[in-house]
């Protein structure tokens, strides 16, 4: 069975995503605060670990391309490795093109989950790193089956998901977020077409959110003013 998965985010109160853009704190408001508030709130939400997209995962990928074998008929299963009892850092990277050198991104034991067209000397440079790996259809893209695996394979019960914006909206799209956890910046970016929470890659007459509601469940104020909402999704009436 699928994890539970909160969409946990912090924004701008536009809904933007790059802190840098956005407008600086009040007076007697030290910056970096709202970092603090994420960290702080996102252990308050007992998960199992958290999972990104590959471009937010990229700042801990620093490895390079290496050497390793394997024999396919071994590879080509799910790859459970050494956990260690660590939170887990999931990386949603289709076409394997992050190299990582180490088994952990933060200290939290990573999970690489691509599809099945990336190549075996991958699957092998992953083993050799200590990496655990799933699959998610022969392209990547099959995440419920990506889920299901992440909760029977890894025991893996509740999971945050932490974007990019493209990735929050695939996951909406395909109806896997049971909550959202949105940390309410009090700045302003204000530019069109900067990376917002959703960002679903469809035609401009798709509704990525179709058959949803959304139940506000809690609401609280923390300090420097920034606001801590949840909902959780559940199906329109």
């Amino acid at each position: 069975m699928r994890p539970k998965i909160i969409c946990h985010m912090v924004s701008s109160i536009d809904g933007r995503l790059l802190p840098d853009r956005w407008t600086p704190p009040a007076a007697g408001i030290a910056r970096g605060w709202q970092h603090r508030h994420y960290e702080a709130v996102a252990a308050r939400l007992d998960a199992d670990g958290w999972m990104v997209g590959r471009k937010s995962m990229q700042e801990f990928a620093k490895g390079i391309a290496r050497t390793a074998t394997g024999t396919s008929d071994t590879l080509r299963a799910t790859h459970v490795a050494d956990r260690r009892g660590r939170a887990v850092a999931v990386a949603i990277d289709p076409h394997g093109r992050l190299h990582y050198s180490q088994d952990n991104a933060g200290g939290d034991h990573i999970i690489a989950i691509v599809g099945q067209q990336v190549s075996d000397a991958y699957l092998a440079e992953l083993r050799a790193d200590g990496v655990s790996y799933l699959f998610a259809g022969e392209d990547g893209t099959d995440l419920r089956e990506a889920m299901d695996v992440l909760g029977d394979a890894f025991g893996i019960e509740t999971i945050l998901l932490e974007g990019g914006g493209i990735t929050n909206g695939t996951f909406l799209k395909a109806g896997l977020i049971d909550e959202i956890s949105l940390l309410v910046y009090p700045g302003i970016d204000g530019l069109a077409g900067v990376p917002s929470i959703f960002e679903f890659l469809g035609a401009v007459d798709d509704h990525p959110a179709a058959g949803k509601a959304l139940r506000h469940f809690g609401t609280e104020t923390l300090e420097g003013g920034v606001v801590w909402l949840r909902y959780k999704l559940e199906a329109a009436a």
